[in-house]
This record gives structure tokens, sequence and C-alpha cells, in this order.
């Protein structure tokens, strides 16, 4: 039995259902209900009963329940007498951010890491990926949140990678396709993050290789803004599909960007070589340890 797929499930049944634990995991609800199926799979029995509202534990998953909640913490507790022994019991960590998904990619990350280690503080810094860089390759941070690829300078753990979604007008005059090329919006003013990220980046490099240059209507560092220009049909926008999905609104669409090559990663970088403290690695040991929950089942 692995832990993974066991935490899956006992937070699917703490949260109420699959949406609600795929958010505290870190993780997308199909990756959850994968990883609980897998569970009942090597256990040999439903666990969940899914037809109502609400999952509800069929008598096997009571006892799984039961006895894997002690199990994982005990595991915790495990872990946080070994981190006591190896001395992770204070410290700083630095982290830079941007502005863009932010919130919802480092929340539960920063809950679980505060819980784990209540006595390493976390400094934050929300910059654009420039100024990040910057700040990295100078030593000011630890780690900074990067979109893929980073320079040949530093290291990298992916996080997540994340379908960009075209926003735009929902009287559009495209938007009743299933999905856009760049190539359909030559023709329409775009409204792109300010230079300091990387988005703006992978939108215009992608309008290179299709030899043109977009009319861009507005420039902002303000997502809700940005959404709300393309509400009044100044233009259409980018955004990763985990932040298209907030956005819903009736004046709004968001549809596949249908682009080979072009795709929204988000990584932790750091600088290659550098040290790490221990509070540096437990950091990012909790980022792939978070991150097993998305590898597919075997």
């Amino acid at each position: 039995m692995k832990f993974r797929t066991l935490r899956a499930f006992i937070e699917v049944v703490r949260q109420g259902g699959f949406s609600p634990a795929a958010r505290t995991l870190f993780a997308t609800q199909s990756t959850v209900s994968k990883a609980v199926h897998q569970l009942e799979q090597e256990l040999g029995t439903p666990l969940l009963e899914r037809g109502g509202h609400r999952p509800v534990l069929t008598p096997a998953g009571e006892a799984v329940f039961r006895r894997g909640a002690k199990l994982l913490a005990d595991r915790d507790d495990l872990l946080g007498e070994l981190d006591e022994i190896q001395g992770i019991r204070r410290g700083l960590l630095k982290l830079g951010l941007p502005p863009l998904g932010s919130s919802l990619l480092f929340a539960p990350l920063f809950a679980r890491f505060r819980q784990r280690y209540p006595g390493i503080e976390i400094e934050l810094s929300e910059h654009g990926s420039r100024e990040l860089e910057e700040r990295l390759r100078s030593g000011a941070l630890h780690f900074a949140a990067a979109i893929l690829p980073v320079a040949a300078e530093f290291d990298s753990e992916p996080i997540t990678r994340q379908t960009l979604m075209v926003s735009l007008p929902s009287d559009h005059r495209l938007a009743a396709r299933s999905s856009l090329r760049l190539t359909d919006l030559r023709d329409t003013p775009f409204i792109l993050f300010d230079h300091g990220f990387a988005l703006q980046r992978i939108v215009l490099d992608g309008c290179a290789r299709h030899h043109f240059q977009p009319q861009v209507a507005a420039r902002s560092s303000q997502v809700d803004f940005i959404v709300e220009l393309v509400a009044a049909g100044l233009g259409v926008t980018f955004l990763p599909a985990i932040i298209a999905s907030q956005f819903q609104s009736p004046q709004v669409r968001h549809l596949p960007l249908d682009e080979p090559g072009i795709e929204w990663t988000m990584a932790m970088a750091w600088r290659r070589g550098a040290y790490l403290s221990g509070a540096a690695q437990a950091w990012l040991d909790l980022l792939r340890e978070s991150k097993d929950l998305a590898q597919p089942a075997q």
C-alpha cells in the first residue's frame, strides 16, 4: 500500500469530496480519483459509494479510513521526530513567487510545510519572472517559481503542466469554437501581462513562429483586471487552465489553445550547485513528495 494513494483516500473522506480533496493535496480531481481507484484495486474492495452528492464510506472504507488516518499520523510523527534528530527545527526559507497562480498552487504547500516545520520562517517575494531570476542568481532567494525552460545556470523541479486557454468575449466571432490556434487570432487585439511575465513571452514567441506580431491593446500585471478587459470586449488574453477556471463569467469564454509546443509548466528553480540548507532541502523534499501524487498509477 502506497502512502500517496492512502493519503488521497483519507483526504476525500475528510474534505467530503474529490474536488476539495484535490485542492488540499495540490493535485487535480482526476489524479485523486485515480489514486483512490488504485487503492481500491490493490485492496480488492470498494471503499466509497459514489452515487450521491458526497462519497459515502463502505464498511471496508470505514476500516481503511480509521486505520489509515492513524497510519498517516504515525508517519508524520516519525518524520517530525527524525527532523528533530537531524536538526531541522528552525531556519529561514526565502522563496520567490510570481503573482500569477501562486495562491492556488502554493498555499496548500505552505500549510503543509508550516505544519511539519513550525520553526522555519518563510520569507516570500512576489515579482515577475525576470526579477525573480535576478534575485535567484544573486543569492537573495533560495528558490524561485519559474516557467520552463529555465536558464542552464539553474536546476529545477517541475510542479505542474497546464494547457493554455484563450479567454475571449462570449460574443466574439470565434467563441463557438471548441479550440483555437494563434493564427485564428491574427486580427484580434491581445491583452497581455507585463513584460516581466514569462506568459507574455510564451505567447509572443508562438506568434513569431507563425510570422505575425499581434496588436497589443493593453498590458497589466493584474489577472482580474485583464479578465475584466476581456469581458468589456477590448480583446483576448491567455491564461493557464488552473487560473482560467477561477474566472467564470457569462461575458467570457475560455477555449483551449491548440498549439503544439506551447504550454505553461511551472517549476521551482534554484542555483545549480548551490548549497541547500536543511530548511531549503526540506522544502524541496516536500515539493517532490507532493508531486508523487500526480504520477500516473502503475
